[in-house]
């Protein structure tokens, strides 16, 4: 279907440091860039906790969202330039298609919360969903100006972010194992972490890329940069997503947000600074304005002033958030992890609510996996074109992605307060301190 776009009557660029320029020529564009929904993304992370431990990580959502866009834009420009359809269904790209893709790549990440993954676990909300809301929704700004292109123009979009939009060549620009999304945020995170596991050659792999009947598939002359690419990612997950320090900011902002809904369902927060705008995600009674309230400063504003509440373990958790004050953590296993229960009690036996003051943290990635149609969650993988034409399955031909294929990486961590680490001579608690010490270094959880 093709759409009445107004273009722009002079190109805007913004200035990226990833991309350069990031090259806005359609006015929807820029108005959804405009609206309230778009804007708050400025607030909000997009890496949440990793920047208490790389101090350079305070890039937002808004830059990775137009970073997705750009990319997109240019995966477009390539498509039409070299891959245009002839005839209808010959697998080539409709360049109809274009305003579609480019909106869904711009809002893909609209419905973040703030501390976004964190928020969502306690909260029990889900970003994807919420950014289909967002869109759909006749109340918001981002609606008004979808529909302006046409009135099911919002459902269409949507559909690209739940992945049943008709035209896969869309759906995969936007996510599968090698898309706009993570090809943004792994170059994106790497530059503003200071790392450099996350390069790889975007310009080579936007060129190698090309459109099929059933999706987008790259040229076999470039697989090493798309090998590049799929190492780049297994080193980030590793060395910057999976840091025991990032997640040990997060425990205690899983933990501080578990005891302030705890309080409220206890009615323990009467009296004091009412929390009015996590009031509905305490009560499960959550609407979109609610939702849309809520950014990272709101929060932080709130430990704030709980640092100042009668609770001592509100206070306390505030307290270790702000100040960055990160749970301690040990590896555990299979064989070790019958201990967990009996460390934990070791943990309360000296003060700590083992609630609040204990937990396991696990991140596991799947760095590539071959298409089972019989998954749960399935992964739409990564082929390769030859020169014939044929499509072969990466891993297939690469010994490399091989090695990687359907190995799971990551560990399982036990976090609990630091000072468990710490002896106490005088302390009518040392006995616990040594027995938590010895579990933690005899029974190799290290």
């Amino acid at each position: 279907m093709s759409y009445n776009i107004e273009m722009l009557p002079r190109e805007k660029v913004f200035r990226d440091p990833i991309h350069n320029y990031i090259h806005v020529q359609h006015k929807v564009i820029l108005d959804l860039i405009n609206t309230k929904e778009f804007q708050r993304l400025r607030r909000v992370k997009q890496l949440g906790t990793a920047s208490f431990t790389f101090h350079g990580a305070e890039h937002s959502r808004f830059g990775h969202c137009i970073g997705v866009y750009e990319i997109t834009r240019q995966i477009c420009d390539n498509f039409k330039q070299n891959y245009s359809s002839k005839t209808p269904g010959d697998g080539l790209w409709d360049d109809n298609e274009r305003i579609v893709a480019l909106c869904a790549a711009l809002l893909h990440d609209v419905g973040h919360g703030p501390y976004s993954h964190t928020f969502e676990h306690i909260f029990d909300t889900d970003h994807e969903m919420w950014t289909r809301k967002i869109i759909t929704s006749p109340e918001t700004e981002i609606n008004q100006v979808l529909r302006q292109v046409s009135e099911d123009f919002p459902q269409k979009v949507a559909s690209v972010i739940s992945h049943t939009y008709p035209n896969p060549q869309v759906v995969q620009m936007i996510s599968s194992q090698i898309d706009a999304d993570r090809m943004d945020y792994l170059l994106r995170d790497a530059y503003f972490t200071g790392t450099k596991y996350g390069m790889f050659d975007l310009t080579r792999i936007l060129r190698v890329m090309r459109p099929y009947k059933n999706g987008i598939a790259f040229d076999y002359d470039g697989m090493h940069a798309v090998e590049d690419y799929v190492l780049s990612r297994f080193q980030m997950y590793q060395q910057v997503y999976f840091h025991p320090v990032s997640r040990g900011m997060e425990v205690v902002l899983t933990k501080l947000l578990q005891r302030a809904k705890d309080l409220y369902e206890h009615n323990h927060m009467n009296g004091f600074e009412m929390p009015n705008l996590l009031i509905p995600f305490f009560e499960n009674n959550v609407n979109i304005n609610d939702y849309l309230q809520l950014d990272d400063g709101v929060l932080n504003t709130y430990f704030t002033l709980w640092q100042n509440y009668p609770d001592e373990i509100l206070k306390d958790l505030s307290y270790r958030f702000l100040a960055r004050k990160p749970f301690k953590s040990a590896k555990y296993d299979k064989k070790t992890k019958h201990l967990l229960p009996q460390i934990a009690d070791i943990v309360e036996s000296v003060g700590f609510q083992k609630k609040y003051y204990t937990a396991t943290n696990t991140s596991y990635d799947l760095p590539y996996d071959v298409y089972n149609p019989n998954s749960n969650k399935s992964r739409t993988q990564i082929e390769i074109m030859q020169d014939d034409g044929s499509l072969i399955e990466l891993s297939t031909i690469s010994r490399l992605v091989n090695a990687l294929t359907g190995k799971i990486s990551g560990d399982e961590r036990f976090y609990f307060p630091k000072s468990m680490l710490i002896k106490h001579a005088d302390d009518i608690f040392s006995n616990e301190y040594d027995k938590f010490q010895e579990h933690i270094h005899n029974d190799k959880i290290v």
